[in-house]
């Protein structure tokens, strides 16, 4: 069996897409270059995309796992991804599935599926490191992080992995990295929820663009237009369902009352 890094390609796998919002229909056009079979299925009707994408929409959920799935990739947001896991009729499935998510925290999700999936079904939890916009132009380089909480089929998980580690047959994919759900929202405290903290304070002032403006402040407004770009709820799921996103909101107000403070005393003297 090929390792997930290799560039040999592995066999088609049909795959069943929960929640189909931009960032799902991003991934699809990949999958569906690489042969892969997909359906989706979500509370928006997307039948006219799927239509044009040449892919089954399909609006029940029982109909849905039904349809001889071998992974279900859910692309929910976070807020709603236990009402979603919730109303899922798993009776309905036909054989031991893998189930994966692509959310922006990993703990949560865990927990979550863990806790609905039968035992006989497979857990990945994935966060692939980029968006439609910064993957427009292909996925080499790019971060995947995964773990790998319950699998027994090593050919099917090798093979949705394969999707993100290969991109195309003609081309290298994504910077394979495996880690804990824990270490993730670690990390990811310190960096995409301070992003997006940083980035929503700035939305906050209005700042806009001068006639004067250095570098360091063109990348600030980078970081301004790029969190514009994801909803609130986004933001408040990083917070609310990443127990050390609490923490670092703390830490960046005791910080920027620091650096006041220091301003202040340094003005008094």
């Amino acid at each position: 069996m090929s390792s997930p890094t290799s560039s040999a390609p592995l066999r088609a796998l049909k795959i069943g897409i929960i929640g189909f919002g931009p960032f799902a229909q991003f991934l699809t056009q990949t999958m569906i270059k690489q042969g892969h079979s997909i359906r989706a299925t979500s509370r928006s009707d997307y039948s006219e995309h799927c239509a044009r994408l040449g892919i089954p929409f399909i609006r029940d959920m029982d109909e849905f796992l039904q349809s001889d799935n071998e992974v279900v990739l859910l692309c929910t947001s976070i807020l709603s991804l236990s009402d979603v896991v919730e109303s899922m009729p798993f009776q309905c499935l036909k054989q031991p599935t893998l189930f994966a998510d692509v959310l922006s925290v990993k703990e949560y999700p865990r927990d979550v599926l863990l806790q609905a999936l039968p035992p006989e079904s497979d857990l990945i939890c994935t966060h692939p490191m980029f968006g439609p916009e910064s993957g427009r132009d292909g996925w080499h380089g790019l971060t995947l992080m995964y773990e790998k909480v319950r699998i027994r089929n090593e050919a099917v998980c090798s093979g949705f992995l394969h999707i993100f580690a290969s991109e195309l047959i003609i081309a290298q994919g994504c910077k394979m990295l495996e880690m804990t759900c824990e270490e993730h929202d670690k990390l990811a405290a310190k960096s995409q929820f301070l992003t997006h903290t940083i980035g929503r304070v700035l939305a906050e002032m209005q700042i806009e663009p001068t006639p004067i403006d250095t570098k360091g402040f063109e990348k600030l407004f980078e970081v301004k237009e790029s969190v514009a770009n994801d909803s609130f709820d986004l933001f408040n799921g990083l917070y609310v369902h990443n127990r050390f996103a609490r923490q670092q909101l703390k830490n960046f107000e005791v910080a920027f009352d620091g650096v006041k403070h220091k301003l202040l005393d340094r003005m008094n003297e």
